[in-house]
């Protein structure tokens, strides 16, 4: 018997039943915000798969719970995920780095960090590993300054005027990320790598 994956929809169920958020298929169709009838469809290929059992609770009401092999499924695709989220994290930091180095190696060592998001967090991480702190300074802010900007304008956040009057040098690591990102994402797809 060949294995047949599991796609999205399938796996959100599985996590939502092995949470137990949902104990009948209304709330089940609430959840996922889709057909009661696609639910029961769902349900019914997760129970011929063996993911999921039922239990009768009395004449009208059934329980869903995860088998075994449904646990131990949501453990291995979270398992997963996790992974590729790290790896993810790890591209994006290492993007960081290359866009600071290239500042710091231009003379740069005054760096205003625009935003209190996990990119700023990444930022972080990237100076102390480059030991920016010894030699320069970095300046973490929550809203643009009202004095001109020193130095380099590292902008965590979105909806940032990059054309502001107090800064000549500003980068925006959201957007240069996403393009770094889709250029690495090419590259993977094509056969290529950086």
């Amino acid at each position: 018997m060949t294995k047949q994956p599991l796609d999205e929809r399938e796996f959100e169920l599985i996590n939502i039943v092995g949470a137990q958020l949902g104990t009948n298929q209304r709330d089940l169709s609430r959840q996922m915000d889709i057909a009661l009838g696609t639910i029961n469809m769902l349900l019914r290929r997760l129970i011929t798969k063996g993911f999921i059992r039922t239990k009768q609770l009395n004449s009208r009401k059934v329980h869903y719970i995860l088998t075994p092999k449904g646990i131990a499924e949501k453990a291995r695709k979270s398992v997963k995920y996790t992974i590729k989220t790290l790896q993810s994290i790890s591209l994006i930091k290492e993007q960081i780095k290359k866009i600071i180095l290239r500042f710091y190696e231009k003379g740069e060592r005054v760096f205003y960090v625009l935003g209190e998001s996990d990119l700023a967090l990444l930022i972080e991480m990237v100076f102390r590993e480059i030991k920016l702190h010894d030699e320069g300074k970095v300046i973490y802010v929550k809203e643009l300054p009202d004095n001109k900007v020193e130095g380099i304008l590292l902008i965590c956040k979105e909806n940032v005027e990059e054309d502001h009057p107090n800064t000549d040098n500003c980068v925006n690591l959201i957007r240069e990320v996403a393009v770094d990102s889709e250029l690495i994402q090419h590259n993977l797809t094509n056969g290529k790598s950086d």
